[in-house]
């Protein structure tokens, strides 16, 4: 089994100032699932490190990841296709790519758990594997 996360736990896991870093950081910690890092949370956990951290923070989650506690997916052709469709069906939502690409991978994986503090995307969309989301922490 494995843990998809989430752009905000990962971010939160970083800021110890998050109201939300002990149960992200307990979460991350603690789990014995193996956390899968969509390739594109990479990239948003990327700009909000700069934007809200010092430099070290992103460079402690590369450590991390080289190091092997972290696994990259990248997005299929399949996962991208389904990525279009979610960010039509939830256009409503405004629904970005990154969330698509989080369930997207999900369904590819047949992960029933999301690491996530977006309450509101991922409670509204319904996975085509289960009728909803497990959402941690």
């Amino acid at each position: 089994m494995a843990l998809i996360c989430d752009t905000g736990p990962l971010l939160a896991a970083l800021d110890a100032a998050d109201p939300d870093h002990e149960r992200c950081a307990r979460l991350l910690t603690t789990t014995d699932e193996d956390l899968v890092v969509p390739a594109l949370v990479l990239a948003e956990l990327d700009y909000w490190c700069g934007r809200r951290l010092p430099p070290e923070a992103w460079l402690i989650f590369l450590d991390d990841l080289l190091a092997g506690v972290y696994r990259v997916e990248p997005p299929t052709v399949a996962d991208l296709a389904r990525c279009c469709e979610l960010q039509a069906r939830y256009a409503d939502l405004a629904l970005g790519i990154v969330d698509a690409s989080v369930v997207a991978l999900a369904e590819r994986l047949g992960e029933p758990k999301v690491a996530t503090l977006d309450q509101r995307h991922f409670r509204a969309v319904r996975p085509a594997h289960l009728e909803a989301f497990e959402l941690l922490p």
